[in-house]
């Protein structure tokens, strides 16, 4: 019999494009990688390096936030885990009062751990930290789009005063003039810091040898904070002789349908769809329409009638932030997000059913509606797309269905195109 190898990271992530972002990290390091959505029922045994479970916490209130991700954290250290790690947006992306803060000081307290580090830098999509401050590309965090996000908009790039507002710990930055100087000096200032008084410390990176040395770092720490280029660190250091070489499953569909469905708004995602709309037939969810009532879902399938094929069809609520702060001050921020997710999870649904089996779907909140109306528990990693975005494939009851998960900031202008060339 094959030994079962040892759980070394046991990832909790945010939202379901999160989750698989990490997961792609962790799977193209060569560890071998499993996504789960949600808190499996009863006893579950898999064999993996890493195990990622995939909650829909980002927005809700911090304390279901907090049970939630304390429930996944449990499930994980009862199966071996040796290391935690809270994955997050590489933007940061929470309200004033959380949730990353309070998930933190719960985490922490359940591991008996007085200190951690916070580091959403990841230079491989322009998420770079420097002097404690978040940019985006060559822009501070509340100078990009995420000033207009619908539900996260994020006004402050400096992350220590961030945090520091949803945290009952000291936050210190950490700046890079320490990072460059190694791994020994990190720790060093780590330590001091601790003994300060300090819990959790905004690391500064620019660049992938910055989170290397962070990772190197940290390396043994319980409890580990970040977006996906820490992940690379620290699945770089654990796997530095190993890459590459876990296998990916293999692609099995050859005449379904293709299509995309969209529900973020951020300048990204408005910029993908603009460019599928050249070339591509597509249908709007419009929030105005489905608030007086009109019946929208049985329009889009009506719709899509004679339109599916190998050649994607696109489903988006694509707004531009007047537009989207319109719907909101009219139906409310909560109902206006509830009913494009709802919706365009039973479009997503109903394209299943009628044949489609490659799906890109854009946007963290809409990612986590379409997977749970699927009735996925489970995802393997594909090939990467792009940095952060990788192919994800599950069974259903009629066969195999591949996924493209993608957080709303992601990706280039042209991925709703040239995503179907890196299926197989």
């Amino acid at each position: 019999m094959t030994k079962q190898r040892k759980l070394l990271i046991g990832c909790v992530a945010d939202d379901f494009t999160g989750a698989t972002d990490v997961a792609g990290i962790f799977a193209k390091s060569g560890m071998k990688t499993t996504v789960l959505i949600d808190i499996p029922e009863g006893g579950l045994s898999i064999d993996a390096d890493a195990i990622v479970i995939a909650l829909k916490t980002r927005t809700i209130a911090s304390h279901q936030a907090v049970s939630q991700s304390l429930a996944a954290l449990r499930w994980l250290r009862d199966r071996g885990a040796e290391r935690i790690y809270f994955k997050y947006c590489s933007t940061f992306d929470s309200t004033a009062n959380g949730n990353i803060g309070p998930v933190i000081d719960a985490m922490l307290e359940e591991l008996a751990s007085g200190f951690t580090i916070a580091c959403p830098a990841f230079p491989a999509n322009g998420r770079t930290i420097y002097k404690g401050n978040l940019f985006v590309g060559d822009v501070p965090l509340n100078e990009s789009g995420m000033k207009d996000h619908p539900l996260t908009p994020m006004t402050d790039s400096n992350l220590v005063r961030v945090l520091t507002s949803q945290t009952k710990h000291r936050v210190a930055p950490c700046y890079r003039d320490t990072v460059i100087r190694g791994a020994a000096d990190v720790r060093d200032w780590a330590s001091k810091a601790e003994a300060d008084g300090i819990g959790v410390a905004i690391v500064d990176a620019i660049a992938d040898e910055d989170l290397e040395i962070i990772a190197q770092a940290f390396a043994d720490a319980p409890l580990l904070t970040g977006a996906s280029g820490l992940a690379f660190g620290l699945a770089t250091v654990l796997f530095k002789d190993r890459r590459n070489v876990e296998s990916r499953p293999g692609y099995s569909n050859t005449v379904g349908s293709r299509a995309v469905v969209s529900g973020s708004c951020s300048v990204a995602t408005n910029g993908q769809v603009e460019a599928m709309l050249r070339d591509h037939e597509g249908f709007k969810v419009d929030v105005a329409s489905l608030a007086s009532g009109e019946d929208v879902f049985s329009k889009a399938l009506k719709w899509a009638a004679g339109r599916l094929g190998r050649k994607p069809i696109l489903f988006y609520a694509t707004a531009n932030p007047e537009e989207v702060k319109a719907n909101q001050s009219r139906f409310g921020v909560a109902e206006a997000g509830e009913m494009v997710e709802s919706t365009l999870a039973r479009i997503a649904r109903s394209l299943v059913d009628l044949g489609v089996s490659e799906l890109i779907v854009a946007g963290g909140e809409t990612s986590g509606a379409v997977v749970k109306h699927l009735g996925i528990n489970r995802l393997d990693i594909g090939n990467e797309i792009a940095p952060g975005v990788p192919w994800v494939s599950a069974p259903l009851s009629a066969g195999q269905i591949w996924l493209a998960l993608k957080s709303g900031n992601f990706g280039g202008r042209e991925f709703f195109v040239d995503a179907w060339e890196r299926i197989q």
